[in-house]
């Protein structure tokens, strides 16, 4: 009898270790989260709202998140008092010695541009040393900007006439009416995000993952340019080098995986900025789900991080059609199962 209860015990602790274990990755994952709209009406508590961000799939498999409100600007209080003392901690702790990567989500990417732009200068000023950031994965990407911040921010300035189409577009996004505060809806403007720490010295490859489905009924589509997931348009999510009405990240497949050439593909791309995956069915929200929400293609199946190890999906191509109406499809393996964000993780290394 007590065989038994020992071997039960045993059994217990080696799937509670073995299930921990099981969302080991060779690299430390840091969570930034996006614009989160409600808090210009209510400021809450920023660490509880992060956590919030993320519930759906990826809090589970981090190991830190960079929190910040969104009632205030990226070059002033989201910098100091909330950018600098986790960074300043991360350095102190050897937090990102094995090699750090940050999983952004929209204005995620502009602030962790912004962080790449100046973590080894503030924390060498300190007298610490830089941490080891060896990629960036940009989750529907806003750091090229968003033309509804642009709209936003001129209604509130009474400088952009007020309309049916505008209230719903705003209302569907925003989730409310604005109110005075703008915060960083100021830095989300498209000149304004395109301004902001541009061109980092550092080689960190930032790579792309793009959705292409409104989940606002495309009431906040016809405010954004190209091809859009609902709140960014390609030329953001892509990582492109400007604001244009892109249709794909890719020259050669579109968006939906068809292997074909793309006359309104981005062509011209920010330093170091590399498109992955593309899903035709994922809009902004729910690239962050654990749901399969349809096929993901790849606008580039492999690419290498900053320590050199391997970012890879394997990828497959199906036929449709006879004679003249024959089409191939790129696909991701595993993609008519796993969602996008499933993809990402797995794809992690071990």
């Amino acid at each position: 009898m007590n065989i038994i209860k020992s071997l039960t015990v045993v059994a217990g602790v080696c799937l509670t270790f073995c299930s921990a274990a099981s969302y080991s990755k060779e690299y430390k994952i840091v969570l930034i989260h996006g614009f989160q709209p409600q808090q210009l009406i209510v400021d809450g508590d920023v660490t509880a709202s992060g956590q919030n961000y993320w519930q759906g799939y990826w809090n589970d498999l981090s190991d830190a998140r960079i929190d910040w409100p969104s009632y205030e600007r990226i070059e002033g209080k989201i910098a100091t008092d909330y950018l600098w003392p986790k960074l300043k901690s991360f350095s102190e702790s050897n937090f990102c010695s094995p090699g750090c990567i940050f999983v952004t989500h929209s204005t995620g990417d502009l602030v962790a541009r912004y962080i790449i732009d100046n973590q080894e200068t503030w924390l060498e000023n300190a007298g610490l040393a830089p941490l080891n950031i060896v990629a960036t994965f940009d989750i529907a990407g806003a750091g090229g900007g968003s033309e509804l911040a642009d709209v936003a921010v001129s209604v509130a300035e009474g400088t952009e006439t007020w309309s049916f189409l505008i209230e719903a577009a705003l209302e569907a996004w925003l989730g409310g009416d604005l109110g005075d505060e703008m915060g960083v809806l100021n830095d989300l403007k498209v000149n304004n995000a395109r301004q902001l720490a541009p061109l980092p010295d550092a080689r960190i490859p930032r790579l792309r993952f793009v959705g292409d489905a409104s989940e606002y009924l495309g009431v906040t589509s016809p405010f954004i340019q190209g091809n859009d997931d609902g709140v960014v348009g390609t030329h953001s999510s892509c990582g492109a080098n400007r604001q244009a009405r892109y249709g794909s990240c890719s020259t050669d497949i579109a968006i939906n995986g068809k292997i074909t050439q793309q006359g309104n593909a981005v062509n011209g791309f920010m330093p170091y900025h590399y498109p992955m995956l593309m899903g035709k069915a994922y809009s902004h929200g729910s690239l962050l789900e654990p749901q399969q929400q349809g096929k993901v293609t790849a606008a580039s199946n492999q690419k290498n991080l900053l320590s050199g190890e391997s970012i890879y999906f394997d990828t497959y191509t199906k036929t449709t059609g006879w004679w003249l109406w024959k089409s191939n499809y790129l696909y991701v393996e595993n993609s008519t199962d796993d969602s996008m964000s499933t993809l990402i993780y797995d794809a992690l290394p071990n």
